[in-house]
């Protein structure tokens, strides 16, 4: 016997994830015209860097907007598990344009410090960088809201996305303020740029490795399973259960269970059982989003001979 039930996905969800990304793709893109002109007016490659950055959090705010277009449409018949993979996939693209980035940034400060031409910034990519500290913090906070609330990997990374910009306007705005109390310290500015480089890189690797796990179908971590099988085995009528499998599709989890009950039951009542499992899981543990239970007559013979369970259960 085998019963499947699905959650159902807030249908408020999307219209929050388009409203916080359009605050970050405005934001980002006066914060990227800010950085570049007062960046170059201040002779600050570090600040030039951060506009490089802002504009590629641009980039990743219009894959999640392109991309929960697609990842919130309902099932298909040539999709029958959803579309959750493409949220996945935006998520690893963010990762992979935060690497490329943190890249071409260190290969530009290094050029910079081998040849020795760092320029000493003006007080303005100061007074920049301090504002894009305040603002990216502010959007990281409202956008990991929302991406805890609607339970999106991409969002959350896009959130990741803001936090590492404003992580990485700190170094420019020490590098400044040292340059101009010290001008012998002129070279602190493309140094700034590699330590921002750097946060990328680790930003990058978060996001890309978690993102590339799922699409390899990697289940629950040992604790998320013991707390699934947990609450199926204090489900009445529940005797025992096997093959608890899990994989990872957008943002849920979808599990595959065998619950084992009384052999003498009627289909109805083994069905009623598979039923109550099924929305204690989907009921207690929000990361569940699919469910499929398998119910087989629980025979004691087969479990004493498997070490598992005494006979007399």
């Amino acid at each position: 016997m085998v019963v499947e039930i699905r959650s159902v996905v807030s249908i408020d969800a999307p219209r929050e994830v388009r409203r916080v990304t359009l605050w970050g793709l405005a934001a980002n893109l006066g914060l990227a015209v800010l950085k570049f002109v007062f960046g170059l007016m201040a002779a600050s490659q570090a600040l030039v860097a951060d506009a490089v950055h802002s504009l590629s959090d641009m980039a990743t705010d219009f894959a999640v907007l392109i991309g929960l277009r697609y990842w919130t449409a309902p099932a298909d018949e040539d999709h029958p598990h959803g579309h959750g993979r493409i949220e996945t996939l935006v998520s690893a693209f963010i990762g992979l344009v935060l690497a490329g980035v943190a890249a071409g940034l260190i290969h530009r400060a290094l050029l910079t410090l081998h040849a020795g031409t760092a320029t000493r910034p003006t007080w303005p990519a100061f007074v920049i960088a301090v504002l894009s500290i305040v603002t990216k913090e502010f959007l990281y906070r409202i956008t990991v809201r929302t991406g805890a609330r609607v339970r999106s990997s991409a969002v959350l990374a896009n959130a990741w996305h803001h936090r590492s910009d404003a992580l990485s306007s700190v170094p420019v705005a020490v590098a400044v303020l040292a340059s101009r109390l010290r001008p012998e310290w002129i070279l602190l500015d493309p140094l700034a740029a590699i330590v921002v480089s750097v946060l990328l890189l680790h930003a990058a690797w978060k996001i890309t490795w978690s993102a590339l796990r799922l699409l390899v179908d990697a289940g629950a971590t040992e604790e998320e399973t013991a707390a699934l099988s947990s609450i199926i085995e204090r489900t009445e009528g529940v005797k025992s259960l096997h093959e608890l499998r899990t994989r990872h599709i957008g943002s849920g989890l979808q599990l595959d269970v065998h619950v084992l009950v009384d052999p003498t039951l009627s289909v109805g009542e083994g069905h009623s059982i598979a039923t109550d499992v099924k929305q204690r899981l989907l009921n207690e543990n929000a990361d569940v989003a699919d469910v499929l239970v398998h119910v087989e007559p629980f025979e004691a013979p087969y479990w004493r001979d498997a070490g598992t369970h005494d006979a007399s259960e």
